[in-house]
């Protein structure tokens, strides 16, 4: 039998590799496929007869945005593979005292004082009061609560910021950014923009504030923790060191993949989400799998 690449299949004697992609067409009785509990796989077709999906059944997070020959010779790692790295440095998984101490509680914490202090009401009041100061003085305290942002990206931030036209921007942008009526794209393109003028364009800094004001549904992007763990997925976050909302917007559809996919360990928000990523890095020791000590959490 024939099969043609991008077909989804399943192998009928091993069910736990679970749904899988054709990566070209078979020929000469052999046929690559990345299955997702598996990844990829070269079969010999002489005794084997793949089972077909068809429609919604057919439909994987992984598939619909498969990446193949991970940047950094990174391997494919199996999710289960990747729980279980997790969960041998903290045994009591995302609500276990040790990933409280380690990895939740100052990132809680750098959230709170986010909304102490750039809450919407308080943030509009400062605008309407035009104290730009306040507002940017606000803004790099929670900047640096956290080690969340390298030491170097905080002082371009900071710097940069000691214009007076700056601190307007920053002001008006940020708030945009945060609570604007647009849609995503409009509110970070133009985000985007102020940074690329102050030559702080950096993921960090761009992703940092909508995370801690709405773990719920925003991400941090780290680019080496996020972009290794997305090839470890072999999830195509379509990265790029430039800021652009398309990569922007493949982090958010991988993020919200692994919160799905880890619901048997009842992640609370991308918090939870974030730290997992920093964990199963494949140059992280598991003693020090995402400590905030160490920068790169």
């Amino acid at each position: 039998m024939h099969y043609a690449k991008g077909l989804r299949v399943r192998h009928p004697l091993v069910p736990n590799w679970g749904i899988g992609a054709v990566l070209e067409d078979s020929a000469d009785d052999t046929v690559k496929v990345f299955f997702v509990g598996a990844g990829e796989k070269k079969l010999c077709l002489r005794e084997l007869q793949l089972q077909i999906v068809n429609g919604d059944g057919g439909k994987h997070p992984i598939l619909d945005n498969l990446k193949i020959n991970a940047d950094d010779g990174l391997r494919f790692r199996s999710l289960p593979d990747s729980i279980q790295r997790f969960l041998t440095e903290y045994p009591g998984g995302f609500h276990g005292d040790k990933f409280a101490a380690d990895e939740r509680d100052y990132k809680l914490h750098a959230h709170q004082l986010m909304i102490e202090l750039l809450g919407k009401d308080q943030f509009r009041r400062l605008l309407h009061k035009k104290d730009y100061d306040e507002i940017c003085r606000r803004a790099l305290k929670v900047v640096t609560v956290t080690n969340l942002i390298f030491p170097h990206e905080k002082m371009s931030l900071k710097d940069a910021l000691d214009s007076g036209d700056h601190k307007r921007r920053f002001s008006e942008v940020l708030y945009f950014h945060l609570f604007g009526a647009a849609d995503l794209k409009t509110r970070f393109l133009e985000f985007r923009e102020f940074l690329e003028d102050i030559q702080a364009a950096k993921w960090t800094i761009a992703s940092y504030f909508l995370f801690l004001m709405y773990p719920d549904r925003y991400m941090l992007i780290k680019p080496t923790i996020t972009k290794d763990a997305a090839d470890i997925c072999a999830f195509d976050i379509k990265y790029r060191p430039e800021l652009n909302c398309a990569t922007y917007k493949a982090v958010l559809r991988f993020s919200e993949f692994l919160r799905q996919a880890l619901v048997d360990l009842q992640p609370r928000d991308m918090i939870d989400v974030q730290s997992f990523m920093g964990c199963i890095r494949p140059d992280k020791s598991l003693k020090s799998c995402g400590k905030k000590t160490n920068g790169h959490s």
